[in-house]
């Protein structure tokens, strides 16, 4: 396997360092301690640490696009799709033992009041997020497995909404207590 080149190390560092230190937490020593070289081969390839948070939220997303999948493909009803999409990133939650949060998430809190760039890197994951949840939730509307009565894109952004809500409080209490009950209410709340 080749070697990670220094841009892809720091990459991968900052995403890390980023996601349990918190932006303001990680200064880029940290990083490029954390990804093995000098700091000063930062700049070589990073204009800032605000253009590093962009990109690492890109990298962070495509690291879940995976997860994606478990909501277009099979032949499950939807909502069962659904479940098991935010299963498994309760699976993920419950393996970090409730200490990281969402980047995503986190970075929203943390830095949309002060990166331009951040806000409008968060704007737009969270626009695609929500857009994939939509798809599926009007896929089971229109099978009947999830209610009609409510638009599929207000549900989704409910849905998403909820869930960052759910993720934020889990990390506070370092439980799953708030992502059961996400689950016991939304699905719940969906059905027709």
């Amino acid at each position: 396997m080749p070697r990670k080149s220094a841009r892809e190390q720091i990459l991968q560092a900052g995403v890390e360092t980023l996601h349990t230190q918190g932006f303001n937490g990680a200064g880029v020593q940290d990083i490029t301690q954390a990804a093995g070289v000098p700091k000063g081969s930062f700049y070589n390839h990073f204009e800032s640490k605000e253009a590093l948070g962009v990109e690492a939220l890109e990298q962070y997303w495509q690291r879940g696009v995976e997860a994606l999948a478990d909501l277009r493909e099979g032949d499950d009803l939807a909502i069962v799709q659904l479940q098991r999409y935010f299963a498994r990133l309760d699976a993920l939650a419950r393996k970090r033992r409730y200490e990281r949060g969402c980047l995503i998430g986190n970075l929203s809190i943390e830095m949309a009041d002060h990166s331009e760039a951040i806000r409008r890197k968060l704007g737009s994951l969270f626009k695609t997020w929500c857009k994939e949840i939509e798809i599926c939730i009007a896929r089971g509307q229109g099978e009947g497995s999830i209610r009609n009565d409510v638009s599929a894109d207000i549900l989704a952004a409910f849905m998403l909404n909820a869930w960052q809500g759910s993720i934020a409080r889990a990390r506070v209490d370092h439980n799953g207590s708030a992502l059961r009950a996400f689950e016991a209410v939304m699905f719940v709340t969906l059905h027709p």
